[in-house]
């Protein structure tokens, strides 16, 4: 999967560097405010990728007597700086063009043409680096089995722990979004003789490149903090250790992602009654194995399962296997 997203970051990265500086060769010969916010944009979206590249590298890291568990998180830290820059530095300067523009009364549109041109070869571009993203987001749900639709896109979406691939996603999508407004403002200001229309086009590409930032930054947030695996894997998780007969039931079940494909899972158990030490020991292993049989975690060093003494019934096994079959 770290391939995966590498190759998705290389295409948005030479993509946009190619983008960013066509934009800013448009932007100079024809003096719109909504170019230059699609420039700035651009230039940022070529940084971010950069900052992605760096992230993706760093969690690699093998493990420290200081950081045991890895650096996998360092991939959710950059995503989260890509976001903050994205917000910070795209949508403020957007945001300062546009104002500007409005209160310049030699503001003026020239060779409305040029930016056309540039931005349907962006437009092109942008739509490539989105169709790779895309098929590796796609991949996922069909490397499971499932059948691809709307619904599953979605909740995979929702679920994915990879920033890196929703990063890139959000950032195509609103660089699409972008070229849109851009040449919309600018064909109206050209029609009406209006300038207007051009500094409130980058006005809006600000709003819509601080929006997909706070979406970002709020998904990375949640994995710096330290989210649980999705429902699904949880779910799958229950299901396969409650089969073996020697458990009586799961007490709790409490996970973390330190990166994509980097869990740590912690499991309290009761047994069945009058089983031996070595009994126990076996248990513990087999439970080990049915959780990295059912999800993909990197080392089964942080899997952690622990015996306790439990003091519901010894039924209650059935009773949760029942729940899960409900």
């Amino acid at each position: 999967m770290v391939g995966s997203s590498k190759r998705a970051v290389y295409a948005a990265l030479f993509g946009n560097l190619g983008i960013s500086i066509a934009k800013l060769i448009a932007a100079f010969l024809t003096n719109s405010s909504a170019m230059w916010s699609e420039t700035y944009h651009s230039f940022s979206d070529t940084f971010n990728q950069v900052l992605l590249l760096v992230g993706i590298k760093t969690s690699s890291r093998v493990p420290t007597e200081r950081h045991p568990f890895g650096y996998g998180k360092e991939q959710f830290f950059w995503s989260f700086i890509v976001a903050t820059l994205l917000f910070g530095i795209s949508g403020i300067l957007s945001f300062e063009k546009g104002f500007t523009s409005i209160f310049d009364p030699v503001h003026q549109i020239v060779n409305a043409d040029v930016s056309y041109i540039i931005l349907l070869i962006s437009a092109v571009f942008e739509g490539n680096a989105l169709r790779i993203a895309f098929n590796m987001f796609k991949d996922t749900i069909e490397s499971r089995g499932e059948k691809v639709n709307l619904n599953k896109l979605f909740r995979e979406f929702q679920e994915s722990k990879d920033p890196t691939i929703l990063t890139v996603i959000v950032e195509d999508s609103a660089a699409l979004l972008g070229i849109a407004i851009a040449a919309i403002g600018i064909y109206l200001s050209e029609i009406t003789n209006n300038m207007m229309y051009d500094a409130y086009s980058s006005i809006a590409i600000g709003a819509v490149l601080m929006l997909f930032a706070f979406f970002l930054a709020k998904e990375n947030r949640a994995l710096l903090i330290g989210e649980a695996m999705s429902k699904k894997d949880h779910t799958k998780i229950l299901e396969s250790v409650l089969k073996i007969p020697e458990l009586n039931r799961v007490i709790t079940l409490r996970t973390m992602h330190f990166g994509p494909n980097d869990v740590l899972v912690a499991m309290e158990v009761s047994l069945v009654d009058n089983i031996n030490t070595d009994q126990i020991e076996q248990v513990i292993d087999t439970i080990e194995e049915r959780i990295k049989s059912v999800i993909d975690v990197r080392t089964s060093s942080k899997i952690y399962v622990e015996v306790e003494r439990d003091s519901c019934p010894v039924n209650s096994k059935k009773q949760q296997d029942r729940k899960m079959n409900e």
